[in-house]
């Protein structure tokens, strides 16, 4: 804005101080501070976190960030070269030269075998020569030697089974972006997750709806009703709700987003609210029946609105970016593995701590910056930790480059996959666990030619120059050393290509627990009648490999399992209906 007229100018040409006009939908240009008007800013790229985040005058706002709602005005603070993204990119670009490349150990050992090989041909031509036999016989010695010594084998050991390594994972997709990162993924003792997009969704939906004087329904259609005309960024979960269980949505007048708290308007002449606590204590209610049940679901990290009728507060919504099907699994994985993690998220506390007791991690740090992840990766690798990050978005890219091995969720943002060695198509963490499990596979089979072609040389080349000559007259015939040395490469091709019936740890556990039967009690309160006793029953048998019994008058339910499924996953079924679980058994 110059002189009070919209101008377009090319981002270059910022300079701090200048007052910018950003739109609905633009993405911000550059760091700056709020001035005028307000928004919803989704930072997801930048921070991980889920939610975008409400904007107002001396807000600051961060370059590339995508602007959701509402026009604003901010004055630049910063000129690009300096700017949080620019800081990132100085970031990856210092982490990736800093990293070096690990060298082949066959190239070591072949640069010293083969002139050794040369050097023992010769040796033996003279000697024979010397010793008196004729030029033919000496000439036939040195030639076996040569033909027979096999730096073929010791060549071929770790390119061959680097490459059906990397075809069997692309099968399963799994891209390897370079054999560093498939060679030292078998080392890993230490994995740094990401949250959101990585282990959660990163898409909130509708997680609880809870009333006492309202079915789920009628609350939904409220709730549904009213946010159909707001354009808070929570307002899309509770539509697609709405949209999922079919629920009639009535007319709403006298609208009105009271921003930073909630949003009003009257159905069929009653007036409605939704919010949070500041919004009820507006309209004068400062108590009421729903307050421990809504401390509980913000405690477990969950978005929870009050809906209120006229001055009465009827029932509670929250909004949760769920947890992957597929990530309780792959933890439990790589606990069984020795593997320790941390979960880095630019997350509230809240949220992390709910996943931490879920998914049983070992160490979350919560509302960490771009240069804190990097930061906390170098601190465990002074730690003699061999570190793996997974990450997708643009805010993990300088901790993905630090890392010893790098793994990029394949939804993820584009900078994210530049900067890992390892890309997972399926956006799966049980990939995660066949990565590393493929790894072990790989660098067995090349120690195991590595080791065939030691052998196979420590035995030929003695034989070959004639050692067994003096006393049992043996002497090895330059084709036959022709054919021995086609044959070891014949073995170390045919050894690497057994990795081609390498099994994902997914099926090698599905049938691993094919058979398992385990039965366990859930205790459950809240249930009051035969309707909530059908819909946790409901709730629990949608779980695949889950049989429930509801015990409604002892307030639990019995299940069996025929898979292995995490306590957190009944858990999370059984408060996704409403209900809380105060043990498991």
């Amino acid at each position: 804005i110059k002189d009070g007229q919209e101008v377009m100018v090319p981002v270059e040409e910022l300079m701090i101080g200048d007052i910018v006009l950003v739109k609905p939908g633009q993405s911000i240009p550059s760091d700056g501070i709020v001035v005028e008007g307000y928004s919803y800013v989704d930072e997801s790229m930048l921070t991980g976190e889920s939610m975008p985040v409400e904007k107002h005058v001396d807000d600051k706002v961060i370059g590339a960030t995508m602007n959701k709602q509402g026009a604003f005005k901010f004055k630049v603070t910063t000129t690009n070269e300096n700017s949080t993204l620019s800081k990132i990119i100085s970031l990856v670009e210092e982490a990736s030269n800093s990293k070096a490349p690990m060298a082949s150990l066959a190239d070591k050992v072949s640069s010293i075998f083969v002139p050794t090989v040369m050097v023992i041909a010769a040796v033996a031509f003279v000697v024979w020569l010397l010793v008196g036999k004729t030029f033919s016989f000496s000439l036939s010695i040195g030639i076996a030697v040569l033909v027979i010594s096999c730096p073929c084998a010791l060549g071929l050991a770790t390119p061959v089974a680097i490459m059906v390594g990397t075809g069997k994972a692309a099968e399963n997709g799994i891209l390897i972006r370079n054999a560093t990162g498939l060679e030292n993924a078998h080392k890993v003792d230490h994995i740094v997750l990401d949250k959101t997009g990585t282990i959660t969704e990163g898409k909130p939906r509708v997680s609880d709806i809870v009333s006492d004087q309202l079915t789920k329904i009628e609350l939904l259609a409220i709730v549904t009703a009213l946010e159909k005309t707001s354009e808070h960024p929570l307002a899309l979960a509770f539509k697609e709700e709405g949209e999922k269980r079919n629920v009639t949505v009535l007319p709403v007048t006298d609208f009105e987003a009271k921003t930073g708290f909630g949003i009003t308007g009257n159905i069929e002449g009653t007036a409605y609210s939704i919010g949070n606590i500041r919004l009820m204590e507006q309209l004068g209610i400062h108590e009421n029946a729903y307050t421990k049940r809504a401390e509980a679901l913000a405690k477990s990290g969950k978005t929870v609105m009050y809906v209120a009728k006229d001055r009465e507060v009827i029932g509670i919504t929250a909004v949760f970016d769920h947890i992957k099907e597929s990530s309780y699994h792959a933890i439990d994985e790589l606990h069984r593995l020795g593997i320790k993690i941390t979960m880095l998220t630019g997350d509230n506390r809240l949220s992390a701590n709910a996943l931490k007791d879920q998914l049983h991690l070992d160490e979350i740090i919560a509302e960490a910056m771009p240069e804190d992840k990097e930061k906390k990766i170098r601190e465990l690798q002074a730690e003699h930790h061999f570190v793996a990050m997974v990450g997708d978005g643009i805010n993990d890219a300088p901790a993905l480059s630090s890392a010893d091995v790098g793994i990029a969720i394949g939804a993820g943002s584009d900078i994210a996959i530049d900067s890992a060695d390892v890309i997972l198509m399926k956006s799966d963490l049980n990939d995660v666990v066949t990565t590393i499990a493929l790894s072990n596979k790989v660098v067995r089979n090349i120690k195991q030619n590595l080791f065939w072609a030691f052998f196979y040389n420590c035995i030929g080349i003695p034989l070959a120059a004639g050692l067994l000559y003096p006393m049992f007259q043996l002497k090895l015939n330059p084709m036959f050393g022709a054919l021995a040395m086609s044959l070891s490469s014949v073995c170390v091709v045919t050894n690497a290509l057994r990795l081609r019936f390498f099994k994902t740890t997914t099926i090698e556990n599905k049938e691993r627990k094919e058979e398992i039967k385990m039965k366990k009690t859930v205790y459950i309160e809240g249930m009051m009648c035969a309707h909530c006793q059908s819909r946790v029953k409901e709730a629990l048998n949608n779980i695949p490999g889950v049989k429930a019994d509801v015990d409604l008058d002892n307030k639990l339910a019995r299940i069996e399992l025929s898979t292995d499924i995490s306590d957190g996953k009944i858990k999370e079924a059984v408060e996704d209906a409403g209900y809380k679980v105060t043990g498991i058994e």
